[in-house]
């Protein structure tokens, strides 16, 4: 009776086993991928991001399990993990270089980077980031019908950074330490000549060789940059500094 019940028992743990595995191993990879899509689409990203998973995992070196990988990183990318998603496309642009997901998961890196990047006056890694994968992105795809909006984010990016530099240097400034200031305003004019604070990094670059009594390189460097200082309208303010052979404020000149 012992042994009776012992083979029953080792019997219907087997059967068990087996349904389990049999249901594991019955896993319809494209319902899944569809039902994934279906909760993007809803923008149930949780939902939408544990169906992928399942695909990549259980269709992996697949097609299916491939193009899984291009939709969990979108439904991390709009759920706004950006991180997560810049790891998903990057497998797949690994895994699979000729997927046709390839350029739109390029695409998405390159926005993720740029949505990551912060304020002006913080850490600018994610900003520089992004500015090397737009530019990759735009030699690559020179026909992309994103060129117009990388092009426009390229731009504001630059912004940023120069805005960050320009910052750097009046600090230092205010503080007379002028031989940082000029290092931080150097990186505005060779770096990020085309950007909104190249005037201003002129005139900040006068006013600490004139701080540091360079009067003869400040006054080189002024006939040099006229044109920037005109585009401020201070020509003739800086005039007199050169009069008075020190920096005047608005004030003193008043």
């Amino acid at each position: 009776m012992r042994v009776a019940a012992a083979i029953l028992l080792c019997t219907a743990l087997i059967i068990s086993g087996c349904a389990g595995n049999k249901s594991i191993q019955d896993i319809d990879y494209n319902a899944e991928f569809e039902k994934g899509k279906t909760a993007l689409a809803k923008k149930k990203y949780t939902k939408a991001q544990s169906l992928f998973n399942n695909v990549v995992i259980g269709a992996s070196h697949t097609e299916l399990g491939d193009d899984a990988l291009f939709f969990l990183g979108e439904s991390y990318y709009f759920s706004k993990e950006y991180l997560l998603a810049i790891a998903e496309y990057d497998r797949l642009i690994r895994r699979m270089p000729f997927s046709p997901f390839v350029e739109q998961s390029r695409y998405r890196i390159c926005e993720a980077y740029v949505l990551l990047s912060p304020k002006y006056f913080q850490d600018q890694t994610y900003s520089e980031k992004a500015l090397g994968k737009l530019q990759e992105f735009i030699d690559d795809y020179p026909n992309s019908k994103h060129q117009e909006k990388m092009q426009a984010d390229i731009k504001k990016l630059r912004n940023k950074l120069s805005h960050k530099s320009y910052e750097s240097a009046v600090l230092y400034i205010k503080m007379e330490e002028y031989k940082a200031a000029l290092l931080a305003l150097q990186q505005v004019t060779d770096l990020y000549y085309d950007t909104d604070y190249i005037d201003q990094a002129h005139l900040k670059k006068i006013e600490c060789y004139i701080h540091r009594g360079e009067m003869d390189k400040a006054q080189e460097y002024f006939d040099a940059k006229r044109k920037h200082i005109e585009n401020l309208k201070l020509a003739d303010f800086v005039e007199k500094w050169f009069d008075q052979g020190r920096v005047l404020s608005q004030i003193e000149v008043e």
